[in-house]
């Protein structure tokens, strides 16, 4: 029967393959003729500065979930390996225990050039299983026919009404740990302690344009001031946090917290995937020591492992083979395996995350979720990145204060 089922599954896998090939551009244009689904946006034309700088869109469904939003089975997370930004809801939901809860589903590229972002090209008939929809963008305009920015991952979707909820990366998370709270299990992780918000939102605010933002500052400008600006800013950061690690099991002290999540998910993409594509960079994180020991350790945790996106092999033996192709070959498990000194670092050495306070009931858990200066409407405003801490980077405020 095991057999069976692995073979069963090996030809599904193989059919959804084949699939995927015949999903042409010709293909993609007639689906998107049938439901109006409009052409993606390139970030290169629609979101540079008259400097050449790449200025990501502000995120457009940024309406608060709140907890009377928050039901069982009512959600789908959309969202694309390929993409960090989508890797962090993921892993959250499962750090929360929310499985049962809210679905996920992976999307993929549409026709040769992925004319139409997002899509789902290894289905059989090209449509979400879920809600029969060919795009991404279909959950978007069911809500505002007018949008014509890009449709992105992760996209929080109303299953029910087929509509988009929420694609505000930068605070999905903190409504999966806060509006859903009565949904997840009474001994779930505490991400996101009440009493220390302000400190965490100030830091995830900062790390998005020095860090989580960085290779895309780098690889999508033309102007070579610009660049290096960026690579500046990109490599500062990380030599401040490889001495904020040096002193901290985690970024704020002894426990996986939010912050942790975004930040492993862009470091273990930079180090397999990023860097090659925006020239040569001043170190590798694997070279910055205690940041890559803090990669392993986190990558030696399930939810973390699961939806870590790493290289495959490459199928064509005779082709001019690429780093990428050749690091393929590595055996990431071992090379990814943690040798658990981290802990020393930690007051609390056998947990790895913070435990809700005694007595906290979900009320007081609840609370309203600032809203991120990277969405500002204003492209001028999102493309000062010059974001000031309170604290310079290298120092956790919050050291000594997180106990269970």
């Amino acid at each position: 029967m095991t057999n069976a089922c692995g073979i069963d599954a090996h030809r599904k896998r193989l059919e959804k393959e084949e699939n995927k090939k015949l999903y042409t551009d010709s293909l993609a244009t007639y689906f998107a003729k049938q439901v109006g689904a409009k052409p993606r946006g390139k970030e290169t034309v629609s979101e540079q500065d008259e400097r050449g700088a790449f200025v990501r869109q502000p995120n457009y469904f940024t309406k608060p979930i709140s907890k009377e939003d928050a039901e069982n089975n009512k959600y789908c997370i959309y969202w694309a390996p390929l993409c960090n930004w989508s890797n962090r809801p993921v892993i959250a939901r499962d750090l929360l225990g929310l499985q049962d809860v809210i679905k996920d589903y992976i999307v993929g590229h549409t026709g040769d050039s992925n004319i139409y972002g997002w899509g789902f090209p290894e289905e059989l008939d090209f449509k979400d299983p879920n809600t029969g929809v060919y795009f991404l963008s279909e959950f978007y305009s069911n809500v505002d026919k007018d949008y014509t920015g890009r449709a992105t991952t992760p996209t929080f979707v109303d299953i029910n009404k087929k509509i988009a909820a929420n694609n505000d990366y930068h605070r999905l998370t903190n409504y999966l740990e806060v509006s859903f709270r009565a949904l997840q299990p009474k001994d779930a992780p505490d991400l996101y302690p009440v009493k220390y918000r302000k400190e965490i939102d100030e830091f995830n605010d900062w790390l998005f344009p020095h860090v989580n933002n960085g290779h895309y500052r780098q690889a999508f400008t033309n102007n070579i001031e610009v660049y290096d600006e960026s690579q500046n800013d990109f490599h500062n950061a990380l030599e401040k946090l490889d001495k904020r690690l040096g002193e901290n099991r985690f970024l704020f002290g002894n426990y996986i917290l939010d912050s942790d999540i975004r930040l492993y998910v862009t470091l273990i993409k930079w180090e397999t995937d990023f860097y090659v594509f925006v020239g040569p960079q001043k170190k590798r994180i694997s070279e910055y020591k205690n940041i890559w020991e803090y990669v392993k350790e986190l990558y030696s945790i399930d939810a973390f492992k699961k939806y870590t996106n790493l290289p495959k092999k490459p199928d064509d033996s005779n082709k001019r083979l690429t780093y990428l192709d050749k690091i393929a070959s590595r055996n990431f498990d071992e090379w990814l395996k943690s040798d658990g000194k981290r802990a020393q670092l930690s007051r609390d050495p056998n947990n790895l995350f913070l435990k809700h306070p005694k007595g906290e009931t979900v009320e007081d858990y609840i609370t309203s979720i600032t809203q991120s200066k990277w969405n500002n409407k204003d492209q001028a405003s999102r493309a000062d990145w010059d974001f000031k801490l309170s604290v310079d980077p290298s120092i956790n405020p919050l050291r000594g204060l997180l106990k269970n």
